[in-house]
């Protein structure tokens, strides 16, 4: 095991947010690990629509305050464990969640770990090495199989959180089901929502990735640039009903609201895009009340659903090949992020350190 007194001399270069719009790659210590905890050299990290939000607005409230090491998205290899540390040795291929939960609080022992009264967060997917603390390594730091890439491994986060929005939203074989969003996370709900059997249309407004909606398992794609959304779904629906289940995979008040018109008498709405902090928007509440519609929303994933994820990524149950559009350094990580937020047709970038 590396001597900790020497550990703490040696530098790795890591991605520092300092605030809006302003990340650094600066040379910073190397983690020490403790009693229960891992350090992990990344292999592959990758950017996120939630990395652009904090990056574009220099903070976020629950998951990261600055300056910290940016990034949650990762897999690689184990470079040391701390005392006390059972199941993993250096050398194993790796892959950690960003959170993991209490198990204690009101909310974990009714079975709502997402939303734990003391999620501990993890960030720090933008450097050379990234330390686990203990409670993330009990319970979300998985050992990859043989068969699964450190690229496609660093989806099993977001994924996650997609395979649980699907549990809780009930969706089944036959249903009709319109996914409003065509970003990362809208094209795994468009494959996952595929793969259980029902008609998935989705809707969003870059070609591009209108087609990898298609390669996904859509099977309709609509331009939301190009033409009346909501009478589109309803005219491709039995007696023009709308759609059984509606999921709101952009974020938006604007695309909160569109998606009220889509959904059938009796249908769901799960607006799982999260909106700006201090955002709302008005509700028809006679629509909602006689057409008997469902408003849920998801948020974030369990331990089960990060299991989950990973195994469906070992089946090639998701086509990751379609949502890594690009490889950089860590060098340029805020050129990436820069472009990113100019919606240049990159899904997802592979930050290898």
């Amino acid at each position: 095991m590396r001597d900790l007194i020497k550990a703490s001399q040696e530098k790795m270069t890591a991605a520092v947010l300092y605030g809006e719009r302003d990340v650094r790659i600066e040379q910073i210590p190397v983690p020490q690990v403790g009693t229960g905890e891992v350090l992990v050299r990344v292999k592959a990290a990758l950017t996120c629509g939630t990395d652009l939000k904090v990056y574009r607005q220099g903070y976020h409230a629950r998951m990261i305050v600055p300056p910290a090491v940016f990034g949650h998205e990762l897999s690689g290899v184990v470079e040391e464990v701390g005392k006390g540390t059972n199941g993993f040795k250096p050398g194993m291929r790796v892959v950690t969640a960003n959170s993991a939960p209490c198990n204690r609080c009101f909310f974990c022992e009714r079975g709502e770990a997402n939303l734990c009264e003391d999620l501990l967060f993890l960030n720090g997917a933008y450097a050379e090495y990234i330390k686990i603390p203990e409670r993330i390594v009990s319970q979300n730091l998985l050992v990859l199989p043989d068969n699964v890439s450190f690229q496609q491994a660093a989806i099993v986060e977001p994924l996650a959180c997609v395979l649980r929005g699907i549990e809780e939203t009930g969706i089944r074989k036959g249903d009709t089901v319109v996914v409003v969003g065509t970003g990362p996370v809208g094209l795994m709900f468009v494959q996952a929502i595929h793969n259980l059997g029902a008609r998935v249309i989705a809707v969003g407004n870059q070609s591009s990735s209108l087609s990898v909606a298609e390669q996904m398992g859509a099977d309709a794609v609509l331009d939301s640039g190009r033409c009346n959304v909501v009478e589109q779904v309803r005219s491709m629906t039995h007696k023009r009903y709308g759609a059984d289940v509606v999921i709101e995979a952009v974020g938006t008040t604007e695309t909160w609201q569109l998606v009220m018109g889509m959904v059938r008498r009796g249908g769901t709405i799960n607006l799982f895009g999260g909106c700006p902090s201090g955002t709302h928007i008005s509700l028809d509440t006679n629509l909602i009340h006689y057409s008997e519609i469902t408003i849920k929303a998801s948020f974030h994933h369990t331990p089960r659903h990060i299991r989950k994820s990973l195994d469906a990524i070992r089946r090639g149950d998701l086509r990751t090949q379609e949502l890594i559009t690009g490889e950089e350094r860590l060098t340029s990580l805020c050129s990436v992020l820069e472009r990113l937020l100019k919606r240049n047709g990159d899904l997802k970038v592979a930050i290898i350190p």
